[in-house]
């Protein structure tokens, strides 16, 4: 969420800077009008209020003195009625400016570029990818030869767009799992968490994905929320805190299934593991100062970047333009790997800074120095990483001319010595 003074005091250009993001510049103009309106009231009521606390005073010395009150007293009993029609004004007025601004996106980082997804720019290659001298196949063709995908299954029970991972396949997502939680706790230095799976509605509104995409989520009868991603849960940590500078930067990182209902990707990416409803992602959270944040964004990046290196898959970082960086980012990176079977580039990270917007909605503060004003954290999050589009890129690229898949070197001790899959 915006600061709410900002968007007062700096109204000019902000409309085009909302529709950079996706936004729609309404939402700003229905804020300022209900945030004027409610502001106008406001200062009626203390008008008012000041001016029946000062008759009402000089009704009780008048009549302390022996004076005539009665005229004065029913300016003050009149004046009490206009007070709580003024009221009564308020709480819709401030309801409206609120709801408004749960809807202006964060607005991009200077060095974000303009436009749409066709403006996002690749910042960076590793490696080239691989060429075959037989022809590469699918994952969603070769996993199910190999016993190690069954979709038709996972549709007949839950419906489309879900899966059953099986034997190797099933321990290969397991290797992965202990694999990055491994790196990134014993080398990269964050602290594991295991947190709920479901959340209330106040967890996906601190982390902005309500009200906007509402929609896409799974909700159960009592109003809980299967989580999108470990990302909800782990930045609600310290939800209503004030933190100690000496506490931060606080890294953490976690491993959830994942709930999408995918709204409006219908018939988008079907075959296989490409996109689902559910899947498997370790993920990295970052909580620090403002003054820290963008160099946490760089590292948070060469964290997931150590991942696929170490897997040796050939992967490139997209610097995502303003149109194709989500509602709360102010600042995204996206991590694509090459999958052969595809001919295609598959995002498996999305690190993201959010600099205060998450922070602000999740009244998560710290204390610069005892005594201080508390001030807004910053929030920043990577996938570390996601599963399923990993396992696309294995079985893709490290399969082997008879049919088989070998094992990535770093992921033998994880399968119990296993080389190769299909074997």
């Amino acid at each position: 969420m915006l600061d709410a003074r900002y968007l007062r005091t700096n109204p000019a250009g902000l409309g085009e800077a909302i529709a950079a993001k996706n936004g729609d510049p309404a939402h700003l103009q229905r804020f300022l009008e209900a945030d004027a309106e409610y502001r106008k009231v406001l200062a009626e009521v203390e008008q008012l209020r000041a001016e029946r606390t000062r008759n009402s005073e000089e009704v009780g010395r008048r009549r302390k003195a022996g004076e005539d009150a009665a005229a004065l007293q029913a300016d003050v009993k009149a004046m009490g009625e206009r007070l709580k029609a003024a009221e009564e004004r308020l709480t819709p007025l401030e309801a409206a400016a609120e709801e408004a601004l749960h809807w202006i996106p964060n607005l991009a980082h200077a060095s974000v570029p303009p436009g749409d997804a066709t403006h996002n720019t690749v910042v960076k290659s590793w490696k080239e990818p691989r060429t075959f001298d037989f022809p590469v196949v699918p994952h969603d063709e070769l996993a199910p030869k190999l016993g190690l995908l069954e979709m038709a299954r996972g549709t007949l029970m839950s419906g489309p767009g879900f899966s059953v991972l099986k034997d190797a396949g099933a321990r290969l997502e397991r290797a992965l799992i202990n694999f990055f939680l491994d790196v990134h706790t014993g080398e990269h230095g964050y602290t594991e968490v295991a947190a709920p799976f479901l959340v209330k509605r106040e967890a996906l509104f601190g982390t902005g994905q309500l009200p906007k995409l509402e929609d896409d989520m799974y909700r159960t009868t009592d109003d809980l929320f299967l989580i999108p991603t470990a990302e909800v849960s782990i930045t609600n940590l310290h939800r209503e805190e004030i933190l100690e500078k000496a506490q931060l930067p606080l890294h953490y990182v976690g491993f959830s299934p994942c709930f999408r209902r995918e709204a409006g990707s219908y018939g988008k990416e079907t075959k296989g593991l490409t996109r689902v409803h559910q899947f498997m992602k370790v993920e990295m959270v970052r909580i620090t100062t403002p003054d820290k944040s963008y160099d946490e964004h760089e590292q948070l990046l060469a964290d997931a970047e150590d991942i696929l290196q170490r897997l040796d898959l050939p992967y490139r970082v997209l610097l995502l333009a303003s149109g194709d960086t989500s509602f709360a980012a102010a600042k995204c990176y996206d991590l694509e790997v090459y999958a052969p079977g595809a001919d295609r580039w598959l995002e498996v990270s999305s690190c993201s800074n959010f600099e205060a917007f998450q922070a602000r909605r999740l009244k998560m503060r710290f204390k610069a120095e005892a005594g201080a004003k508390p001030e807004f954290v910053h929030t920043l999050n990577a996938s570390g990483l996601a599963l399923p589009r990993i396992v696309i890129a294995i079985l893709e690229n490290y399969q082997t001319k008879d049919g088989r898949v070998r094992v990535p070197d770093v992921l033998v001790p994880y399968l119990g010595g296993l080389r190769e899959l299909g074997g």
